[in-house]
């Protein structure tokens, strides 16, 4: 197997329609939705014959998915270097309650500009990209969409605009990302 990355982003979890949903909200998942997506993290890793150990984000949208993994033999380790983007003050507060004007000097200075005070864009990708597991391959992660575009984006590329910013992947998608 080539050197790479399994991330999966969690599943969705409740309550996050309409808001800023960021590092600083730790939402739930139902535990039907984490315990499918552990199981499906567990069947790749036997057709792949992928070590018994899962990385995830310390917050209960990833973490729950490593706790039905471990109930099950597996290693979980927990990595705040995981996290999703820090939106600082806007993070859990519904979208239409957060300033256009705020929005709009987000959207202006997308790489550099700290949403809410928390981390910009230039963070998140510096952050996503030093993140270095023990292996070179078969490693597992539960992670975040903005964890998961920030590795696939890397820090070789120009810091994209908010236009370039590609869609997220769904909940519970697996990508292949560079080790």
């Amino acid at each position: 197997m080539a050197e790479a990355i399994l991330a999966w982003r969690h599943p969705r979890p409740e309550g996050a329609t309409g808001r800023c949903i960021g590092a600083g909200t730790d939402l739930p998942v139902h535990r039907r939705r984490a315990k499918r997506l552990a199981r499906r993290i567990q069947q790749q890793a036997r057709r792949e014959r992928l070590p018994h150990c899962v990385h995830t984000s310390p917050l209960r949208r990833c973490a729950d998915v490593g706790r039905w993994l471990r109930r099950w033999g597996w290693r979980h380790v927990l990595d705040a270097a995981l996290l999703e983007l820090d939106f600082g003050a806007w993070d859990g507060l519904p979208w239409s309650d957060i300033a256009k004007a705020e929005v709009d000097a987000w959207v202006a200075d997308f790489a550099a500009h700290r949403p809410g005070g928390g981390e910009s864009l230039q963070q998140l990708l510096q952050r996503a990209a030093d993140w270095l597991p023990q292996r070179s391959t078969g490693v597992i992660v539960v992670t975040h969409g903005g964890w998961m575009l920030a590795r696939r984006w890397g820090i070789n590329r120009p810091v994209p605009v908010a236009a370039e910013w590609p869609k997220p992947p769904a909940y519970g998608e697996r990508w292949r990302l560079p080790a």
